[in-house]
């Protein structure tokens, strides 16, 4: 896989944190090597990311319009199996497909917390991990699209009325 280059300015995700704008490129030294990084700046809560520019894993490039209709289609489809597991089982395998920063790990994540909350209370964890995954899903597709958080938000949360 080609390691995606970015320029100061672009916009890109940071898997966990969600996207943030690259603010500067960096030379360090780490050990007996000198390295490049992006220095990005996460948009949802102002704070500094340093990544190796030569990272596979490290960012990615926003989601592109296919992509966020896969989104959307995934948030519609209600018709899968919710998971049953205790909520601390169900809460692992839920990080885990957060911080592969996939748009569309992150969605599935959401439907079966918004499809689960319709069956029984959420735990409080759960809870902060559908705003969590409601708010990546929302800011990426907010500044992908230059539209307004609170009509993404809505879009979102009309999948599951």
């Amino acid at each position: 896989m080609e390691v995606e280059m970015f320029n100061i300015g672009d916009y890109a995700v940071c898997p966990g944190h969600g996207v943030g704008q690259i603010v500067d490129i960096e030379e360090r030294e780490v050990g007996e090597h000198k390295l490049s990084f992006y220095i990005i700046k996460v948009v949802a809560n102002g704070m500094t990311v340093m990544v190796p520019t030569n990272s596979k894993d490290g960012i990615r490039v926003l989601v592109d319009d296919s992509e966020i209709n896969e989104v959307y289609q995934l948030l519609n489809d209600h018709d899968v199996k919710v998971d049953n597991s205790t909520w601390n089982r169900r809460y692992r395998d839920y990080m885990e497909k957060v911080k592969t920063g996939s748009l569309l790990e992150i969605a599935d994540v959401l439907r079966s917390l918004f499809l689960l909350k319709n069956k029984k209370n959420l735990s409080f964890g759960e809870k902060k991990m559908l705003e969590q995954c409601r708010d990546l899903i929302v800011q990426e597709i907010s500044i992908k699209n230059g539209s307004e958080k609170t009509e993404i938000k809505n879009q979102i949360e009309s999948c599951f009325e």
